[in-house]
């Protein structure tokens, strides 16, 4: 049983995982700002989907003025770092997120994860199969070139987090958990997704990885959000040690 009278022992950090209007969030970056300086944390990200989503990745034009947004906050908001990032999408092409190497200037750092809604991303086959649809061709196949493109994604360029790592469609964690071991990546705990889920973290626990919590907050009021994942944590036996944004209280 997860014992929650635990979580006194322990406060978030920081989240480097956050959503704007500028994508699908519901709130503006200023809002998220002032959540997260609520929750008493000492940095935040804006982290707005890629630009590759067919429905709600961020306009290349407008990242500028999310840079623009957040160098007017800063002054205003002294008691927090306020980052500009980005929930790059991961493809089977080019340099395998839908950033391109030459855009990872504009942002402060770069995270990435699967999603649906990416072409190039064997996005119908991966619905259908986190929906329990059996089409033609083998899970196994789909683990395959689904790993494959995290895996190339990981070591061709610089991410910070990977995203709810085990989400929306198969993937082979160890394959996975071992180029983040060699780039140095953190691996997200992100119970918004349920991934990694407790069997996961334990699971992964097992490379020489660091963790990190995220809220994925699509709602101002959703920033900062640690519970659910710490619990899951402790439940499979992770050192707190090992999770990056997490300290005593």
């Amino acid at each position: 049983m997860r014992n929650k009278y635990l979580l006194e022992n322990y406060r978030l950090k920081w989240d480097y995982h956050t959503h704007t209007v500028y994508s699908h969030g519901k709130g503006t970056i200023e809002d998220n700002v002032k959540a997260a300086v609520d929750k008493g944390l000492s940095a935040i990200a804006i982290s707005d989907h890629g630009p590759g989503h067919l429905t709600y990745g961020i306009k290349r034009s407008a990242v500028a003025q999310m840079r623009a947004d957040i160098e007017a906050l800063k002054p205003k908001y002294p008691e927090i770092d306020i980052f500009l990032s980005v929930e790059a999408n991961i493809v089977n092409h080019g340099n395998y997120l839908d950033v391109t190497k030459e855009e990872f200037g504009q942002y402060d750092f770069v995270n990435a994860g699967y999603h649906f809604g990416i072409p190039g991303g064997y996005m119908v086959r991966n619905w259908l199969y986190s929906h329990g649809i059996k089409t033609q061709g083998s899970a196994k196949r789909l683990m395959v070139k689904n790993t494959d493109m995290t895996v190339k994604a990981l070591y061709e360029n610089k991410i910070k987090i990977l995203t709810h790592p085990g989400d929306k469609g198969p993937f082979d964690l160890g394959e996975i958990a071992k180029a983040c071991e060699d780039t140095g990546t953190l691996m997200e705990i992100n119970f918004w997704h349920h991934h990694l889920n407790v069997e996961e973290i334990a699971f992964c626990a097992e490379y020489d990885v660091r963790f990190v919590i995220s809220s994925d907050a699509h709602h101002p009021s959703r920033v900062g959000n640690y519970e659910e994942s710490l619990l899951a944590a402790i439940e499979a036996g992770l050192p707190i040690s090992r999770i990056v944004n997490i300290e005593g209280a």
